[in-house]
C-alpha cells in the first residue's frame, strides 16, 4: 500500500523535473511585469513580476507556443523586445528566439535567450540592433536546443557594449 501512495508523488517529482522553463534574469534595477501571450491553442500563462536584480522561473507546459515581453514599472504596457518559444517542437526540439520585430525600439526589455547548461546557441544581444536577433519576418534566426531549461537576460546591463555572439558564450 506505501508503494502505491509514494508512486504518484515520484511521478510529480519526474515531472517537475523535466519541465520547461525560462529563468528571467533582472540585469539591473528596474522592477519588471512579464507578460505571457500564448499562440493560438496554447493555454495563457498567468503575467509575472520581476523585480529589479532578481531571477524568476517561468513554467511552460510541453507543446506550449508563444511568445513573452516586459513592461517596466511606471511605463505604458506596449509590447517590446520578445522572448519566443515552442516547447516539444519538431524532433523534439524546443526552438527559441529574440524578436524585434514588434518593436525594435525596446532597448529596456527581453535581450537575450539561450539553454541555460550549455549558454549556445545564442539569439539576442545586449545592444540593438544586433544580427543574431529575429530583426525581419523572413529571418532565420530560430533556434533549437534539446534542452528543456532556458534563461533570459533582461535590462540594461551595466557597461553592455555591442559584441559579436561567438564572444557571449559566457554570459
Amino acid at each position: 500500500m506505501q508503494l502505491w501512495q509514494a508512486l504518484p508523488i515520484a511521478t510529480l517529482f519526474a515531472v517537475a523535473a523535466a519541465a520547461n522553463t525560462v529563468s528571467m534574469v533582472s540585469q539591473d534595477g528596474t522592477s519588471r511585469q512579464i507578460i505571457f501571450t500564448p499562440q493560438e491553442g496554447s493555454p495563457e500563462l498567468p503575467s509575472m513580476d520581476l523585480p529589479g536584480g532578481a531571477t524568476k522561473e517561468a513554467t511552460f507546459p510541453d507543446g506550449w507556443i508563444g511568445n513573452w515581453y516586459t513592461v517596466s514599472e511606471g511605463k505604458e504596457d506596449k509590447p517590446g523586445m520578445l522572448g519566443e518559444v515552442r516547447w516539444g517542437g519538431f524532433g523534439g526540439e524546443n526552438y527559441f528566439d529574440v524578436s524585434a520585430i514588434v518593436n525594435p525600439d525596446d532597448h529596456d526589455g527581453v535581450k537575450m535567450l539561450y539553454p541555460k547548461q550549455s549558454k549556445t546557441p545564442l539569439s539576442g544581444c545586449q545592444t540593438f540592433p544586433c544580427s543574431n536577433a529575429y530583426n525581419l519576418p523572413d529571418d532565420i534566426q530560430t533556434l533549437s536546443t534539446p534542452e528543456t531549461e532556458l534563461e533570459c537576460l533582461i535590462g540594461t546591463k551595466a557597461g553592455a557594449k555591442r559584441r559579436h555572439a561567438r564572444q557571449m558564450l559566457y554570459v
